[in-house]
């Protein structure tokens, strides 16, 4: 018997479908030689210092760096400490048991870092020395499952793979275990989260707003011309912004004397406008960000759903490119779309064209090729789930169409020695821009047929008052963009240059760090922007300047571990270099001056009235033992910050909780409300009339 260990109970019943596997035993699907079962996620994790007999946040036990890492089954957090999660251990013993059975195993867990990385942490944990096959598939259609049988690949041939999600997994826990208790243990005053990506995240959040907010913005002032040539009218404007509006008015009066510019040069030219790459998991979340105001996590749940539902590829890619053997399914699937209502005719469109092939890239694509749908046909999805399958539908027909081709034109004139300019932009070919629509942002006005010398009469002239502007804040969509392209922003030339191509973290992690922050109380949203909030403004102060908070050090590991996976780099190095690291930053932040971080406020119970209520990650609990009160913090899909749960308990209702989703998919905004007995209630907001 051969035993197949998915990641989810979802995809092991597609995989016993695709077999024909009909018997459904507790926890595997059983028949034709095969046992297909599953883990949920991580079901074995890297054990807490308490394994190692450390207990509580102690100054003399840091840094904390094992010998050998342990690994034990999942754990959930209880009051008082930590249990092992009961249903995680009940299926670990399922899947040794099938382990012990089999002749040989077949992974089939994401083909990713992380999906390796499940696998092989239940695989040590549970001392199986069986051999197993690798299924590497960048979609769950029949035709990709069916392929990916027949091409069943040696597991070792993803050993350096292995090493590498290993090696982020262990210096995730040596930075966030070390750091956190070291500030924790310097404050004095609760706990306090830090991490190898969560910090410098919090940092470039922290920067931004405090750049924008002590910002002295200035007032200055350009000159702006009306002309009308054979009944277009047009606007020139002044090379030169004038901070002295004195010197402006007088050269207003010197130009109003003489009532014409002379037109200087008028400069045509063509530009072709290439279209956009296919989407890869953090193109995606900045666009569906951008355009529907998805946050990066719900971009990931939604994506990962329609991948379940075989509707698009392996969502988690780094890739925006395909290579030259995928080139070949690209017709078919432009082809498919000709059956999408809203896609159809530039589907059809494109069929008769020859395809751009700027996509295709053997030596670009990683562990999965670009975000590409199936063609498998949506049906019973949520609006969601269609807003976000339109978007990967519309990008691959923009990635394939003719360039958006525009004529540019400058016009440049003088006046009393004082150059004005004006720029016009004509569509001449629509292209792929044509697919949704996209022109708002690249008309500008259309100018007339003018020749050098001409003189222009001046039909009105104003003096247009204007402030510098600070750089706006950051939103999720200029975070992940800033996460991504983290190497290039360090002042450092010889760090920029190594880690160039570098981000923080991965795209299929960059969320999670994104959503952590939220969770933490260290961030929060105001409207689209991200701000921090005082708790994170307050640790931003104490690591602004240490190595935990260290963009070019972060970048420099990242790069490790994408050497780690190609072999050139050795995971032993990489391992030592982390725990100098480790022991560097502990030293920085036992020795750094913490000054007055928010002081954790005593929450009562709202059921026993006696005892104070602790906030969990994923729980508010009253920690009284014979107190059974408690509210999950997720609701309908939103995670409640600690001062949502604060004002819930201090005044009997939360603020308005925005962007809830019913059980049937649909969006709302509600309260969340506590009785006297500590139970609680959604209240709606009054709809006004119009």
């Amino acid at each position: 018997m051969k035993v197949i260990l998915t990641e989810k109970p979802s995809v092991a019943k597609d995989l016993a479908l695709h077999l024909g596997l009909t018997q459904r035993k507790n926890g595997y699907w059983l028949g034709k030689g095969y046992a297909i079962t599953w883990a949920y996620g991580h079901l074995v994790t890297l054990a807490l210092p308490e394994s190692y007999g450390i207990n509580g946040f102690q100054r003399d036990n840091l840094p904390i760096i094992p010998k050998d890492f342990l690994l034990m089954p999942r754990q959930l957090k209880v009051r008082g400490g930590y249990k092992i999660d009961a249903r995680a251990f009940e299926q670990l013993q399922i899947i040794k048991e099938l382990f012990e059975r089999c002749e040989s195993i077949i992974v089939a867990t994401d083909a990713g870092r992380e999906g390796e990385l499940i696998f092989r942490y239940i695989y040590q944990y549970l001392q199986c020395q069986k051999p197993f096959q690798r299924l590497w598939i960048s979609s769950l259609t029949y035709e990709a499952i069916t392929k990916g049988f027949k091409n069943l690949q040696n597991g070792t041939n993803f050993d350096t793979l292995y090493q590498s999600a290993k090696a982020r997994s262990q210096a995730d826990w040596l930075i966030g275990i070390n750091a956190t208790q070291a500030l924790s243990v310097q404050a004095n005053n609760g706990i306090y989260s830090l991490g190898r990506v969560q910090t410098p995240t919090l940092a470039m959040v922290c920067k931004r707003y405090l750049e924008n907010k002590n910002f002295a913005s200035e007032t200055y002032w350009n000159i702006q011309l009306q002309h009308s040539v054979l009944g277009t009218t047009f606007y020139t404007q002044s090379e030169t912004s004038f901070f002295n509006k004195e010197t402006a008015e007088k050269l207003i009066e010197s130009i109003a004397f003489v009532k014409t510019v002379t037109v200087l040069e008028v400069v045509e030219k063509e530009k072709k406008e290439q279209p956009p790459l296919l989407y890869d998991l953090t193109a995606l979340q900045k666009e569906a960000h951008v355009q529907y105001n998805f946050s990066a996590s719900k971009t990931l749940e939604i994506a990962q759903s329609l991948y379940e539902k075989k509707l698009i590829s392996y969502p988690r890619t780094g890739s925006r490119y395909i290579s030259e053997d995928m080139w070949q399914k690209i017709p078919e699937l432009i082809q498919f779309l000709e059956r999408n209502e809203t896609l159809k005719e530039h589907a059809k469109f494109l069929r008769l064209q020859k395809l751009q092939k700027r996509i295709v890239n053997d030596e670009k694509v990683t562990d999965h090729h670009a975000l590409l749908i199936t063609d498998y046909m949506p049906a019973s999805i949520s609006n969601e789930e269609k807003t976000l399958y339109q978007l990967i539908a519309s990008r691959l027909l923009e990635s394939v169409s003719a360039p958006c081709v525009k004529e540019l034109t400058q016009i440049r004139c003088i006046a009393k020695d004082e150059r004005f300019t004006t720029n016009g932009t004509v569509i001449v070919s629509e292209g792929w821009r044509a697919i949704r629509g996209y022109f708002e942002q690249t008309t500008t006005q259309q100018l007339p047929d003018v020749s050098d010398k001409k003189e222009l009469t001046i039909k009105a002239i104003k003096l247009v008052e204007k402030q510098t502007q600070p750089k706006p804040l950051l939103t999720e969509a200029t975070l992940l963009f800033a996460m991504e392209n983290a190497g290039k922003t360090i002042e450092n030339k010889e760090e920029r240059l190594v880690i160039k191509e570098v981000g923080l973290g991965t795209p299929a992690t960059r969320a999670n760090s994104i959503e952590t922050l939220f969770k933490r109380d260290y961030i929060k949203r105001q409207k689209k922007a991200l701000l921090p909030t005082e708790k994170g403004l307050q640790v931003y102060q104490i690591v602004k300047d240490k190595r935990i908070a260290d963009v070019a050090m972060t970048g420099m590991w990242e790069r490790s571990l994408a050497g780690i996976e190609k072999g050139e780099i050795s995971e032993a190095s990489f391992q030592k270099a982390i725990e100098i690291h480790t022991q560097q930053i502990t030293r920085e932040l036992l020795q750094s001056e913490v000054k007055s971080l928010p002081k954790k406020q005593q929450l009562c119970c709202p059921k026993c009235k006696k005892s104070s209520v602790k906030i969990y990650p994923k729980v508010a609990k009253c920690t009284a033992e014979d107190c059974d009160w408690l509210v999950f913090r997720t609701i309908c899909g939103k995670t409640m910050t600690e001062k949502a749960i604060s004002t819930l308990l201090e005044k009997g209702k939360s603020p308005l909780l925005k962007g809830l989703q019913s059980k049937g998919n649909k969006i709302f905004d509600a309260y969340l409300v506590l009785h006297k007995d500590g139970t609680t209630c959604f209240k709606f907001p009054v709809k006004r009339k119009k």
